[in-house]
């Protein structure tokens, strides 16, 4: 025992019945748990027996033990469960041994199972009149679903994610009833189309004369995703986020802000993409359009192996580079000079396995040095960073995460709401009736009530919504002779109806000035929607002329198919269709890539590694990957060792490195080193 709890991080103390659960932790860890009992002696409160619980079992031991493992703890914890009696009990024994300990708020499922699990408001899940940490939480939220029965993975995954943002484990269950809780529901908001947006003139932009000269000479009007940009700060030094399509104008918005900056002497632009031919491309582009304004230069991933310099000139205006060309500057203590402006081209590779822990590290430690040679220091940092994507399935999040503006190029005439709620098939005309309800009592800033949609797969089933509806409403489908269809179309127009309730199959021809599009369900027929299907659908929610914007719900049966055919379910589906062909981007970090980032923190940062490592995208197990350094002594407390700095200056995965040392203390041929490499790969 003494050798077991030779070092303690934490003793933990929780009141059960009359006795107390001692919890000993080390490294976040739970090495035993115990139960302790106090007696009265006229001292004080003393520990009476000290048992070792190994399952059902307890193991009785001495309690003088208790005592020594308490001595040896750097924390002493008593939970803020435990009865003011008991916590004035503990703390009257602890004295006795003049050993200090504090009430903390723990999770009291987790300390009745022998755990210590601290929780804070910003943690804490509020769960039938008392707080839960979120991983109980979790627990219960899985449990209320398995008596609703399965759901996919998507449904679950967006519940946990609702229950650990409202940290209220009740609003969450409620949406499984067919609660409407908008601020839940919500599942994304898609921004408005800028084909409405008047273009900027260029000659309007009062740039740089040597900027200006060129666009005018180029351009009578921006096109519209760059009038977005610079109506929202582009040129003022604000950070962006552009999520565009292909060939819609993006670079030269990083352009613009990049020259303009450089040209009024505020610092160089660096401009990064991923691939050596894109940056080839881009150098030669730049030498072309603005080689005689400013110096361009370029640095690519080759100049880690042979940096003669020929190319690369960290005194241009203008740095053309890849992403580990410039990291590789970085881990190696080079001087970029001062930098005005950052574009990062391709800013979703941040989403690839390979590469999306390397930008998401690359972004941070720029950051860093742009703070550490900025006039603040590291303060603050006057740098403008404009990130480029033609696909960002979650750009909202990834623009809060990059501390960016988001600026979105979306074909869409008025913003849509996209919302999400769960019901079964009884549940989902009651959430209907409640949402025409309250879109038909609401009038726009333009005068008109807003009116539904209902999309449905059958026409029984249009016929069966529209006479429940409390409201006027009317099925439409292509049973319907052509004058009755007609009438309603008519009637919709002079807003006589709250609602049309249709099949999907007529979705194209479908031309309802609606503001709100309600998705029954998600098949056509026996088919599920698809994507393209599924937008166009969504589309018909909101009118520039007759709405200020459109809103989407989703109306989905956890479990559900409507023919056996149907390999997925109705909440896989409805997941599916709203992320779309676009995939989140998301940095994911195994140990391996969460130890190579940390490691060029540190490298680059030193002491600062844990505040690069906190403000990177992805989530870095900073702990563990700061032990792992340690271990394989790649670091020396905060200075990277001689092998260290060999590991991140040429980008090598731990195992890469141990197996290559390995090798050459072997005395091997270095074809054969990489041989050994490639079989690793192999096996993997």
């Amino acid at each position: 025992m003494s050798q077991q709890v030779a070092q303690v991080d934490t003793l933990f103390l929780h009141e059960v019945g009359d006795d107390y659960r001692a919890v000993v932790e080390r490294d976040d860890q739970r090495l035993f748990q115990a139960v302790l009992e106090l007696k009265e002696t006229n001292a004080g409160p003393r520990p009476a027996k000290f048992r070792i619980k190994e399952g059902t079992s307890e193991e009785p031991r001495n309690p003088d033990e208790f005592v020594d493992i308490a001595r040896r703890a750097n924390r002493i914890r008593i939970s803020q469960q435990t009865s003011p009696q008991g916590r004035e009990e503990l703390q009257a024994m602890l004295d006795g041994y003049q050993l200090d300990a504090k009430v903390v708020r723990t999770c009291r499922h987790c300390a009745s199972d022998g755990y210590y699990s601290p929780i804070t408001s910003e943690t804490a899940i509020e769960a039938e009149d008392e707080h839960i940490c979120p991983d109980c939480a979790s627990q219960e939220l899985d449990r209320q679903l398995a008596m609703r029965g399965s759901m996919s993975a998507s449904a679950r995954d967006r519940l946990e994610e609702l229950l650990m943002d409202v940290q209220d484990l009740e609003r969450i269950t409620n949406l499984l009833s067919g609660r409407l809780d908008p601020d839940l529901t919500k599942f994304d908001e898609i921004s408005a189309t800028v084909d409405e947006i008047d273009p900027v003139p260029v000659n309007s932009l009062s740039m740089h004369p040597g900027m200006q000269s060129k666009l005018e000479g180029r351009f009578d009007e921006l096109l519209p995703v760059q009038s977005l940009a610079v109506e929202n700060g582009a040129l003022d030094g604000k950070d962006q986020l552009v999520v565009s399509a292909t060939a819609t104008g993006k670079t030269l918005i990083g352009e613009m802000a990049g020259l303009d900056r450089v040209l009024n002497g505020k610092g160089k632009m660096l401009f990064l993409v991923p691939l050596v031919a894109l940056a080839n491309q881009k150098h030669e582009s730049f030498e072309e359009r603005y080689g005689d304004i400013a110096d361009v230069t370029i640095r690519v991933g080759a100049s880690r192996i042979n940096d003669d310099g020929n190319r690369f000139s960290p005194d241009a205006d203008i740095i053309v580079g890849t992403y580990e060309g410039i990291d590789h500057a970085l881990r190696t203590g080079k001087d970029l000079g001062d930098i005005g402006t950052v574009v990062i081209d391709e800013v979703h590779t941040l989403g690839e396995d390979e590469r999306g822990h390397r930008l998401d590290g690359l972004i941070s430690r720029l950051k860093y040095y742009c703070e550490q040679n900025s006039s603040g220091g590291d303060a603050h940092s006057d740098t403008q960073w404009i990130y480029l994507s033609a696909t960002v399935g979650n750009a909202s999040n990834l623009a809060e995460k990059l501390r960016a503006q988001l600026i979105e190029f979306e074909e869409r005439p008025v913003p849509i709401e996209r919302h999400v709620t769960f019901a079964d098939g009884r549940e989902k005309i009651d959430t209907e009736n409640k949402l025409v309800r309250r879109a038909f009592d609401q009038k726009s800033s333009k005068g008109y009530r807003g009116q539904t949609i209902i999309f449905t797969n059958s026409r029984r089933r249009c016929h069966e919504i529209s006479r429940q509806l409390e409201y006027s409403a009317a099925p439409y489908h292509a049973g319907l002779d052509y004058k009755r269809r007609k009438r309603v179309e008519s009637d919709f127009a002079d807003q006589e109806l709250a609602a049309v309730v249709t099949t999907a199959a007529l979705a194209a021809g479908v031309d309802f000035p609606a503001s709100q599009v309600i998705f029954d369900s998600l098949a056509m027929g026996i088919e599920w929607l698809t994507v393209q299907e599924f937008s166009q659908m969504l589309g018909r929610a909101g009118r520039p002329d007759y709405h200020d914007k459109g809103t989407v719900y989703l109306l989905v049966e956890p479990d559900c198919s409507y023919h056996n055919s149907m390999e997925m379910t109705e909440d896989e589906v409805a997941f599916k269709l709203l992320k779309g062909e676009m995939e989140p981007v998301i940095t994911r970090y195994d140990e391996a890539s969460a130890v190579a980032e940390t490691l060029a923190n540190v490298t680059v940062a030193g002491k600062g590694a844990k505040r690069l490592n906190d403000r990177m995208v992805g989530e870095v197990p900073t702990k563990h990957a700061v032990a792992k350094l340690l271990e394989y002594e790649f670091i020396d407390g905060f200075d990277p060792t001689p092998m260290g700095r060999a590991v991140t200056r040429h980008f090598l995965a731990p195992d890469d490195a141990f197996l290559m040392l390995d090798g050459i203390r072997k005395g091997k041929d270095p074809k054969g080193i990489v041989a050994d490499m490639e079989l690793k790969d192999e096996d993997q």
